[in-house]
């Protein structure tokens, strides 16, 4: 009796990703220049870091909001692009497995039914 060999649909030899450049961490460095040359405050300084990578929606949200009034918002979100950050608030915006996605689900299996409001 011979068996049969099943060929793996997906190819085993993985290629790693490409090593981080050395230029990658510029525009982060960037961004900390520009901030120490404007002199104000930002909220991921001056809130706890953990709350920009919250496991719960609701921190999230809130960490969200919190980068609504920076001053350097745009270039933050853009360095992050840049950057592909895997995961975090950066900007204003949720990245997830560096993909920005408009909310944080909740841990568990989403509900059947809608909730009423």
């Amino acid at each position: 009796m011979q068996l049969q060999t099943h060929t793996p649909s997906v190819a085993t030899d993985l290629i790693p990703p490409p090593d981080p450049q050395e230029n990658s961490l510029l525009p982060l460095t960037e961004l900390d220049n520009e901030i120490d040359r404007l002199g104000a405050a930002v909220p991921c300084r001056t809130y706890d870091p953990e709350v920009f990578f919250a496991e719960s929606p609701a921190d999230v949200e809130y960490a969200k909001s919190l980068c609504r009034t920076c001053p350097v918002r745009e270039a933050c979100l853009a360095g992050a692009k840049d950057r592909r950050e895997p995961w975090g608030v950066w900007g204003g915006e949720l990245f997830v497995q560096g993909v920005v996605v408009a909310r944080k689900r909740p841990r568990g299996r989403p509900r059947k039914n809608p909730v009423a409001a």
